[in-house]
């Protein structure tokens, strides 16, 4: 008779389906936070809630998104709009400006007398009226031109019949009823410069006409980019001011009078943040000028995975302007730009969250996580478990 070998472990079905449930038992029960070795695409939910209260976390700060919270934060990135920050609406005709070349015509009724060598205006009919033209004049640095008999005539900053005004005030009593007519031969003066992402950088002469932003745009040949995904920008002396494209073109009130100096800058800043955890997919993803919401950033993301994902735990990790946030008189520490780290909480699984997720805007660089459910990770641990007694039981039969 065959004796068993001494010290060979005694194994039986039972025995293991012990273990292993007491196994799954004292996980449920002790805690929701499971061992930090199984693989994770990234933090719990609450392991982000108890960010703040960690050594690298201090500082951090939790917001629950409600419609409050989205308004506010709304209110803090509402961009000014060009109607209201450059309220020019007209422009009362070309004004003149030192380095402008003019040139200055003068009629004089018959019998001319004061510029009587002058040629006759041929338009004037079987009468002699004669017109002198003076040769082409710069505006000087001063802003003065030379008329004889008249003298020095301001001309900066004015009008041409502004100027036409006064110079026959000056001719009366010296010329046969004056008239005079003001001619701007090359305009050096009042340009607007177009730069940036457009087909060729340019100057563009102003006119009487009152040139609008628009026009600059065209008179440079256009966007090189997607007009969605382009900002202009204007530089009016101290005052610099953007806006989408977009914003431009929908709503002609920001379709503003440009004035001579004006820099138009067209600038393609692609915008993008990036999708991680539970997702449709996890990657960098573009979105255009005028922004999105955080109901259209998880669409783009292909939605949470139904497996996987924790309704109540989508997150946004952004760094914050103070102005978006309700502190209470608390001192917050901030970055060097002023910014202080937020984690926006959103809850899902309350159906009133996805109206507050129609306006609650994405930013630029806003890492977007959803964290994995708790079942997500019981399943995971339960394949480790089970991957790892299922040879132990095959043993165990083969020495049975």
């Amino acid at each position: 008779m065959k004796s068993k070998p001494v010290g060979a472990p005694k194994f039986s079905a039972s025995l293991l389906a012990t273990l292993l449930a007491a196994t799954v038992v004292g996980m449920l029960s002790g805690c929701s936070t499971y061992p930090t070795w199984l693989p994770s695409s990234g933090p719990s939910t609450e392991q982000v809630q108890l960010t703040p209260d960690t050594p690298s976390g201090s500082g951090i700060q939790i917001v629950e998104v409600n419609d409050a919270v989205a308004r506010k934060v709304m209110v803090s990135q509402k961009q000014s709009l060009f109607s209201e920050t450059f309220a020019v609406t007209t422009q009362s005709g070309y004004v003149i400006g030192a380095g402008d070349v003019i040139e200055v015509s003068i009629w004089e009724a018959p019998p001319a007398a004061l510029f009587g060598s002058g040629a006759i205006d041929p338009r004037s009919g079987p009468a002699t009226t004669r017109v002198t033209a003076f040769p082409e004049q710069m505006v000087n640095s001063d802003g003065i031109i030379n008329i004889p008999f008249a003298g020095q005539i301001t001309g900066a900053g004015r009008t041409p019949q502004q100027i036409e005004a006064d110079i026959v005030k000056r001719l009366k009593g010296k010329a046969n009823q004056p008239q005079v007519l003001v001619r701007v031969i090359r305009n050096n003066t009042a340009n607007v410069t177009v730069v940036g992402e457009v087909a060729t950088s340019t100057r563009m002469p102003l006119t009487a006409r009152g040139e609008r932003l628009l026009d600059a745009l065209a008179a440079a040949g256009g966007v090189r980019q997607p007009v969605g995904k382009m900002t202009l920008q204007i530089t009016r002396g101290n005052q610099v001011q953007a806006l989408p494209l977009d914003t431009i073109i929908r709503d002609p009130k920001q379709n503003i009078v440009l004035l001579p100096g004006d820099v138009v800058t067209s600038l393609f800043q692609p915008l993008s943040f990036t999708v991680l955890g539970a997702t449709g997919k996890n990657e960098e993803l573009n979105f255009e000028a005028q922004g999105i919401s955080l109901a259209q950033a998880l669409a783009r993301a292909g939605g949470l995975q139904d497996a996987r994902a924790d309704a109540q735990g989508v997150f946004i990790f952004r760094l914050e302007s103070p102005a978006a946030l309700d502190l209470n008189g608390k001192t917050v520490p901030t970055t060097p730009e002023g910014k202080i780290p937020v984690i926006y909480r959103v809850n899902l699984k309350d159906p009133a969250t996805f109206f507050v997720a129609q306006s609650f805007p994405v930013q630029n660089k806003d890492v977007l996580y959803v964290s994995n459910a708790p079942a997500a990770e019981l399943q995971k641990f339960l394949n480790i478990v089970v991957s790892t007694i299922y040879p132990i039981v095959n043993i165990s039969t083969t020495f049975r």
